[in-house]
């Protein structure tokens, strides 16, 4: 049965959930208030393709990031580029885990990686350091990309005004839907999960030299990492690139809307600080070209799980993940929810004892029909 479906969202999951749905023979209609896909969170952010690297303290995302990597190059083999040189380095002092440890992890993980010496001429107060092969995100291309393949399903500029859950149908926008997925993490409808929004402040610099992308790893660390424009990098930090923790959206969009020049400056000096611990010629070999705003959702927690979850209630799908990579977990649980509920909604009052006895029957029956026809012959 073909169902009739609303998207709200037209980030990585909105877009990529609409397409797979799409071309499975569900009608589709994915709403997005914005001008094009991929505006906010989607488009605002390190552009990094995990391998699960990143998260020392959490297997769940580290499997759903190694896992969906291999699944993201082979379905969008365009979207993505290799990063030429990418360094994992662990402090010696800052870490919340020591290098040793950090390599167990990985390798128990089954994520492919090389020990290197290579940092050692440019890297400070580090005790190791790994080379792996994630990749870049090419948004620009991926927005042109979706735009193309989702025409006819794919709006824009149109805001989800209304909704309204029916017996057997959602009302939105005055229309009627069998399902709704929510992929704006929390911004239309809450999550069934103790989340805070976090808005966030990613800087760009332009690289004077050809750079690898440098992340220092576990903890309260920072990152410069390349964009699709391989002369531009972001830096990051856990410490300095939120600009706080709300508990709704609309709080975090006026923090946005507050920043100034002075804040600027402010978390450029920090982050720079920062990184200058470990790359102490990074103010050398970049230089500050501007910034990026956006607003991430984050489970409450300490043990930086960032892996992606679905949740349902009734006719209406949530969506809640941190890592682009994990957009096929998001589309395989919905669907096998979705499947669930065609296959048993209607209870079924079939017992194996009912079949055995049938079968059993079946048979008896078959072999005193041949008794029968064998002693009739007997008789002739």
């Amino acid at each position: 049965m073909s169902f009739k479906i609303a998207v709200i969202g037209a980030g990585w999951y909105g877009c990529h959930i609409g397409l797979s749905l799409s071309a499975l023979g569900f009608d589709i209609k994915i709403f997005e208030r914005e001008r094009r896909p991929l505006h906010r969170a989607s488009g605002n952010n390190q552009f990094r393709l995990h391998l699960g690297f990143h998260y020392a303290r959490h297997h769940g995302t580290r499997q759903q990031s190694r896992d969906g990597f291999l699944r993201f190059i082979e379905r969008y083999p365009n979207l993505s580029s290799p990063v030429d040189r990418n360094i994992y380095a662990v402090p010696k002092s800052d870490s919340l885990i020591d290098f040793t440890t950090y390599k167990m992890i990985m390798a128990a993980s089954g994520i492919e990686f090389t020990e290197t010496t290579e940092y050692e001429h440019f890297l400070s107060n580090v005790s190791g350091a790994i080379l792996t092969k994630e990749r870049v995100l090419m948004i620009n291309q991926a927005r042109d990309y979706f735009q193309e393949s989702l025409a006819g399903i794919l709006h824009l500029e149109t805001a989800v005004t209304s909704m309204e859950p029916l017996d057997k149908h959602v009302r939105v926008n005055g229309e009627l839907f069998d399902y709704v997925i929510d992929a704006t993490w929390g911004h239309f409808l809450s999550i069934p999960r103790e989340l805070y929004f976090e808005p966030t402040m990613l800087l760009y610099y332009e690289a004077m030299d050809h750079h690898p992308a440098v992340t220092l790893v576990d903890g309260s660390l920072c990152s410069v990492y390349p964009t699709e424009d391989p002369s531009i990098f972001t830096l990051s930090s856990v410490a300095h690139t939120p600009l706080g923790g709300f508990t709704n959206a609309n709080q975090a969009r006026a923090c946005i809307n507050s920043v100034d020049s002075v804040l600027i400056r402010e978390k450029q000096t920090a982050m720079e600080n920062q990184m200058m611990r470990y790359l102490p010629q990074f103010c050398e070999s970049f230089q500050f070209k501007g910034v990026q705003l956006a607003i991430k959702t984050k489970p409450v927690g300490m043990e930086d799980d960032r892996s992606c979850a679905i949740y349902r209630n009734d006719r209406i799908f949530s969506v809640l993940s941190g890592k682009i990579d994990t957009i096929f977990y998001a589309t395989e649980r919905i669907l096998s929810s979705l499947e669930g509920s065609q296959l048993f909604s209607t209870p079924r009052n079939v017992s194996i004892r009912n079949d055995i006895v049938a079968a059993s029957s079946r048979q008896a029956g078959a072999r005193i029909a041949s008794s029968n026809k064998k002693n009739l012959a007997q008789d002739a």
